[in-house]
Order: structure tokens, then C-alpha cells, then sequence
């Protein structure tokens, strides 16, 4: 592959070349030469008004459905949507059929297309079947490739559990991610409790099953961290999915107190508010729910200061059958890869830097991955992107398209991808 891409502004704060509009030469999967005029040679050209380019985005939480529901998604339409949505990298959650909580399956995972435009990583279970009662072997699993440690769509609920789960990762300098949700408190939840709840009659998923989890969660934080003797600079522990105003507040206040701790938040969460599912919609039936507009804001604020690191698309492909029925007996999720970065831009409040720096930097830093900068002799792993520019989200990639956002218009256009020697474009 040689390609020259003309007069592209480069956003990478680590770049010498951020802020510059330059034109970008990558020949052989790498970037050979970044500047101004660059002769074209035999180089395939791509050029477009507003073009934008920054190091490929990764996105820290994506259900990819395979191995086991594979009628809902697998790992070919996963990586596809990933693509569209502008992802060079995503991170699979364990909950498939079998579990991701042996090397088996993890290496069915990492062994499927390494070369691949879209590189996937993989989180291992920290209880086996993600049932919260037996460990699983996390030696082997961190060793054999595992990315982090999660029961992913299951919170761990059983406390001594998870203290014990940190002291065992600490001396690999593993990451261990967990939801913030007290299943006591959200049984037979449908949406958050608060007026619509209660005018539409569903049973609410209070947020203070999110503060309780998360307080304990933090506090056996600090007490493990007492006992260990294994000391690091990264977080011990990533908070997935902060929804409350009084969790992003917890949150900032133990990084005030230096607790090893990372949070992120899915960015459909910013688009609505739980007044929006008056209509019954179950493609707005989300968990955590859509919160009250204090909620949204506290989380806009939490972006704005740091105390979120990352945003995510928290993809939950679900099929026809899962989703067109009653409101409380549909299940929970939206797919989010293809409309990120549109949401981010429409709803977070942040300059476009911040919201690569959320994309990128922030989430390889999390999880123990190399970063990536845009710099001569770099390996080619770019994402391009107009933040301008409106599109109509017409077609979804994903196999299930259960998302609120089809149809709509929406700003900020991904325009192509660039990883392991191939490219993607959308222009």
C-alpha cells in the first residue's frame, strides 16, 4: 500500500505535527513522510475538504456476541461496524457462549485474523460462567493475552471476591473492570427511577444502586492497596459505565486522594435523559438507564476535568426478537460502534482534541497498550474523520440494529481507517 493523503489536519497532542495541516505519505503499513507538497509518485491519493486525522481510536467495551450468538453478531460484523465507527481497536467483553474464562476460547478470540483492519482485543472472566462464585485461572488467562479482567455485563456483587481479585492481579499489573451496580437494588428495574418511572409505572433502577457498588468498590480499593506490596502508576481498577452525578463525584474524589482508579462512560448516555422513554422505545432501554438531566450534566463536567477518561459505545447487538416486544420484557442494550464520535461531538461539550484524547490516549494508557502518534517511521494506524461534517446514519453495519440513532442526521463523519496495511475509506 503507498498513499498519499493531501492537506489532512493532524490532531495528536504528542505529535510534533499537531495542529498542522499536512499532507501524509504511509507506504508499507508505515508512515514514511509527513509535510507540505509531498510528490505523488505512484501513490494512491486521498484528499477531501475538512479531513482530519489522528491516531486510531479504541473503544474499551463492545459485546461482540460470538462465540454463541453469533445470529446476534460475530466477529466479522463487529470488526465491520467498528470500522465505520472509526475504531482501528476494541476491547470484547467475556460474555459469550462459552465464556471467555479459559485460554480456549480467549485464543479463538485473539487467533481470529491478527492482521485484521480492525485489531480485537480480549477481557477475561474473573469468576468462571461469570457466575461471581469461582475464579478463574488469571495467571494463565493475563499470560495467555487477556487485556483486562471483567465479568463484564455482570457486576461483581460478592465483596471479599473482589477484594481478592485485585490483591491476585496486583502482581501482574493487571487491570481489573468492573460496572458499579447493586443487583439488590435494581431487580426487575426497567429505567430510572424518577418521575417518568413513576408516570409510566415501570419499576426504576435507582442510582443509588450505582453509588453504593461504587463506594464499596473504592473503599476496598484503598484497603487493598494497604496490603499489597505491589505498587504502580496505572489504574488498579477501571470503573465501566459511571451514569450518576454522585458517581462521577466519587470518582473525582478518590483520584483527589490518589486511588489507582479510571472510569468511562458510554456516549449514548449524553445524548438522552430518562425523560425521553415516555414513548416505551426499547431501543432507549439501556443499563445503566438513561438518568435525569443533572445526571448528563455532572457527566459533561466529569469529561470537562478529567475525572471520565474515556468514552465508550458500550455495543450490545441484540436481534428482533430480543428487542420488538413490551417495554419490560425486551432486553437491555444499544449498538454504538458506528455513531461514537457523532455523539460525543453532538452532546459531550469538548473541543475535538479532548474527545480524541478520550478515543486514544486515555484508554491505551488504562489498559497497558501501546500508544500510537502520527510521526515519520510510526506504524500506519489511523483514523480519519470530518468533525463537521453531517450524515445521515442510513445503514447500519452491525448485524442487529437495535439503535435509537438510524435515520437520523447527525454531525461529525468518520471517513476512513487505516490499520496492519489496510484502509477503509468513506469519502
Amino acid at each position: 500500500m503507498k498513499l498519499l493523503i493531501r492537506s489532512v489536519r493532524i490532531i495528536d497532542k504528542k505529535s510534533p505535527f499537531n495542529g498542522q495541516v499536512s499532507d501524509v505519505l504511509i507506504e508499507g503499513g508505515k508512515i514514511k513522510q509527513i509535510g507540505k507538497d509531498i510528490e505523488k509518485g505512484d501513490a494512491e491519493i486521498k484528499e477531501a475538504a475538512g479531513l482530519c486525522v489522528s491516531p486510531g481510536w479504541i473503544d474499551m467495551r463492545v459485546a461482540s456476541r460470538d462465540p454463541g450468538f453469533e445470529h446476534k453478531e460475530d466477529l466479522g460484523t463487529v470488526r465491520s461496524a467498528a470500522a465505520h465507527g472509526g475504531f482501528t481497536e476494541i476491547v470484547l467483553l467475556p460474555n459469550t457462549e462459552p465464556v471467555v474464562h479459559s485460554k480456549d476460547t480467549l485464543n479463538y478470540i485473539l487467533k481470529s485474523g491478527p492482521d485484521e483492519l480492525v485489531k480485537l482485543h480480549a477481557t477475561a472472566a474473573i469468576t468462571r460462567k461469570t457466575e461471581g462464585i469461582d475464579f478463574t485461572e488469571m495467571i494463565d488467562l493475563h499470560e495467555a493475552g487477556a487485556v483486562a479482567f471483567t465479568d463484564g455485563e455482570h457486576a461483581v456483587q460478592n465483596a471479599d471476591l473482589f477484594l481478592k481479585t485485585i490483591l491476585y492481579l496486583q502482581p501482574l499489573n493487571a487491570l481489573l473492570m468492573n460496572r458499579p451496580e447493586d443487583r439488590q437494588l435494581t431487580l426487575y428495574g426497567q429505567m430510572h427511577e424518577g418521575v417518568t418511572s413513576t408516570l409510566t409505572g415501570m419499576k426504576g433502577i435507582p442510582s443509588l444502586a450505582e453509588e453504593m457498588m461504587l463506594s464499596r468498590d473504592l473503599k476496598l480499593l484503598g484497603y487493598a492497596l494497604e496490603k499489597s506490596m505491589y505498587k504502580s502508576s496505572a489504574p488498579a481498577l477501571h470503573v465501566s459505565l459511571i451514569s450518576t452525578s454522585s458517581g462521577v463525584e466519587l470518582i473525582r474524589q478518590a483520584k483527589k486522594s490518589g486511588l489507582p482508579v479510571s472510569c468511562d462512560v458510554a456516549a449514548h448516555q449524553l445524548a438522552y435523559t430518562d425523560s425521553d422513554l415516555m414513548g416505551f422505545d426499547t431501543n432507549l432501554k439501556v443499563n445503566p438507564p438513561f438518568r435525569a438531566k443533572a445526571d448528563a450534566d455532572a457527566i459533561r463536567a466529569g469529561l470537562a476535568d478529567g475525572t471520565i477518561d474515556a468514552i465508550v459505545s458500550d455495543h450490545s447487538p441484540h436481534d428482533e426478537e430480543s428487542k420488538n416486544l413490551e417495554f419490560d420484557h425486551a432486553d437491555f442494550g444499544i449498538t454504538g460502534l458506528e455513531t461514537v464520535f457523532s455523539l460525543a461531538i453532538m452532546h459531550s461539550e469538548l473541543a475535538v482534541e479532548d474527545i480524541i484524547e478520550k478515543l486514544t490516549v486515555t484508554p491505551r494508557n488504562i489498559l497497558r497498550l501501546e500508544n500510537k502518534s502520527i510521526e515519520e517511521g510510526a506504524e500506519a494506524n489511523l483514523t480519519f474523520f470530518n468533525p463537521d461534517e453531517e450524515w445521515t446514519f442510513d445503514k447500519s453495519y452491525s448485524k442487529s440494529k437495535n439503535t435509537p440513532f438510524l435515520g437520523q442526521v447527525l454531525r461529525g463523519k468518520v471517513c476512513g481507517v487505516i490499520n496492519s496495511g489496510k484502509q477503509e475509506w468513506y469519502i
